[in-house]
């Protein structure tokens, strides 16, 4: 199992206490991440959430809440105003704050990916002061390869900088895209440039796209460079569309196992089932990540009645 990382430097004994308790809280004392992402509701608005194979329960947004209550997540990503409208009723969730998120809707051919924050740091303190909720950390997409990269690094950088001051991890979204970027969205060369772009921010850890081979296939090996160039930052993978659990079960222990990744981070193949099978799918995933067990036992925990 990995160890536990330690704070970064720069902080107060009060900042650096706080930081570690949030680490520890969002990883279970593992070392490891498991991030339920509800981000989608604004990146792909109401695509993920009704119609086809996706559980009726995924058209109400408080669907996500009940399955991070219930669920033994590390933690729940969403946006602020979401959060703050369902947290009363979820207090014991433990959360994490996107700070930046767009629609799909205008493509990279009409313009290069742009995402700037939505709320100050100053209205995040004052959020996690008054709230009363477990608040872990805050995250923030960067699109290394647009035209508009230079905006959005500075951005992050700061994020980054004060997140730590107020003890709170910070988790970056770093997917490269744009024109400059073409159809290299998920090489492994390109990936492991934008996994270590997030270490030189600082961030705690770098949610990436699993990258793909010659033939457009997933290969948990190719993962290897992008822990590598990422160091101390450490690497989860997106979870993608929906899938069949079992397979997800086993590309999650092989991206950790061989990859080297130190966690995951999965949002509609988790919500977009019925809350039942959402909660055991989570267990199966912490079982995996969090607990260290392979496969045949994760996948026993999907249907504990059978």
């Amino acid at each position: 199992m990995p160890k536990i990382a330690q704070a970064p430097l720069g902080m107060s004994a009060e900042s650096t206490r706080r930081w570690t308790e949030n680490y520890r809280l969002a990883t279970q004392d593992s070392g490891r991440l498991f991030l339920m992402a509800g981000d989608q509701k604004v990146e792909h608005l109401n695509d993920d959430f009704i119609g086809g194979h996706v559980a009726t329960d995924d058209s109400d947004p408080e669907h996500l809440f009940r399955i991070a209550s219930e669920a033994p997540v590390g933690c729940f990503a969403a946006q602020m105003g979401l959060i703050a409208r369902y947290g009363t009723d979820y207090p014991d969730a433990p959360y994490l704050l996107k700070l930046n998120s767009k629609t799909h809707l205008i493509k990279t051919a009409q313009r290069d990916p742009l995402s700037l924050q939505w709320q100050s740091m100053a209205q995040v303190h004052d959020f996690v002061r008054h709230s009363g909720l477990r608040v872990v950390g805050v995250g923030y997409t960067i699109y290394p390869g647009s035209e508009f990269e230079p905006t959005m690094l500075s951005e992050a950088a700061r994020i980054i900088q004060d997140a730590h001051a107020m003890g709170l991890l910070a988790v970056i979204w770093a997917y490269p895209r744009g024109k400059a970027v073409g159809e290299r969205e998920q090489d492994p060369h390109l990936i492991a440039g934008a996994a270590g772009l997030a270490a030189c921010l600082g961030a705690d850890f770098v949610k990436i796209n699993p990258p793909l081979n010659a033939s457009g296939s997933m290969d948990a090996k190719l993962l290897g460079e992008a822990v590598a160039a990422a160091g101390r930052t450490q690497v989860v993978c997106a979870g993608g569309s929906e899938t069949d659990a079992p397979e997800f079960l086993q590309r999650l222990y092989e991206q950790i196992h061989v990859g080297g990744t130190q966690g995951c981070a999965t949002g509609r193949n988790v919500h977009q089932r019925s809350q039942p099978d959402a909660v055991n799918f989570c267990k199966a995933i912490h079982a995996i990540v969090v607990r260290n067990q392979g496969v045949d036992e994760a996948v026993k925990l999907l249907n504990p009645a059978a």
